[in-house]
């Protein structure tokens, strides 16, 4: 499994709020990913003039706001079945998933932190 890109999520129910703070410290949207699947979401990606990158998702559905560490990868089973059998947990409410352009899935640590593992689907 090679780590393609490592940045930090923030998972939210309203992104608007966010997303201005982000532009205010320097960051710009490159592109916007919304669908209905199972999870109605809109996934903001964001990047600075330093190339650091930030992903602002909103999902109307969750109770609170999370943090999360997004780890793109070039084989989503490999690294699904790496996590899991370290101890990582499927978070609640976030079955792992499919859409037209991803394979991902967020799991949480035995300590708590979440990942959200994701692999691009070449077409």
């Amino acid at each position: 499994m090679k780590i393609t890109t490592f940045n930090t999520s923030i998972i939210t129910k309203e992104a608007e709020p966010v997303i201005k703070l982000f532009e205010e410290l320097g960051f710009e949207q490159t592109h916007n990913k919304a669908e209905d699947t199972d999870v109605e979401f809109s996934a903001h990606r964001m990047k600075d003039k330093n190339g650091f990158h930030i992903d602002i998702v909103e999902v109307p559905v969750i109770p609170q706001t999370y943090t999360a560490i997004r780890i793109n990868v070039d084989n989503y089973e490999e690294a699904y079945e790496f996590f899991m059998s370290r101890g990582f947990r499927e978070a609640k409410g976030f079955a792992p998933s499919t859409t037209t352009s991803s394979k991902y899935a967020y799991l949480v640590s035995p300590s708590g932190f979440i990942i959200d593992v994701c692999e691009h689907v070449k077409k």
